[in-house]
C-alpha cells in the first residue's frame, strides 16, 4: 500500500506532527508498505537540522529520519513554505528534500491513501 502524508503543525508545542511522524514510521517498517511524507507550512521546520530539544522529549528530526531511511527520497518539504519561514536548501536535513506542489499533486495521484496531519 501506498501512503502520503501531508503533515502541517508545529513541529512542537503540539501533537499533529508528531503523530503523523509515529504513524509513518511504523508504516515506513512494514514490508508492503511505501510511504512518502510532505511538509507543509509550520511542519516545514521539522526537517530542519541540528535540532536540539531537551533531554526526554521527542525529536521529530530523529522520526523524519527513520523515515527517510526507510523509504529513500520519500520526504518532500514545501519550497514556498520554507522561502516563508526563512530556510534555506542546506538547512534540511540529509534525507529530505526541498519539494513544490508540483510535487504534491504528483505523490497524491501515487499514493492510494492520503492522510493529512
Amino acid at each position: 500500500m501506498k501512503t502520503l502524508f501531508i503533515l502541517n503543525g508545529a513541529p512542537y508545542g503540539e501533537e499533529r506532527t508528531y503523530n503523523g511522524l509515529r504513524l509513518a514510521g511504523a508504516l515506513a517498517k512494514r514490508e508492503a508498505s511505501e510511504v512518502r511524507v510532505f511538509l507543509m507550512g509550520d511542519a516545514a521546520i521539522a526537517a530542519k537540522s541540528g535540532q536540539k530539544v531537551p533531554e526526554g522529549f521527542y525529536n521529530v528530526q530523529l522520526m523524519l529520519g527513520r523515515v527517510s531511511r526507510a523509504q529513500a527520497e520519500a520526504v518532500g518539504v514545501c519550497g514556498t513554505c520554507m522561502d516563508a519561514r526563512g530556510m534555506k536548501g542546506e538547512e534540511l536535513m540529509e534525507g529530505t528534500h526541498r519539494g513544490s506542489l508540483e510535487e504534491l499533486a504528483d505523490w497524491t495521484m501515487w499514493a492510494d491513501k492520503v492522510l493529512v496531519f
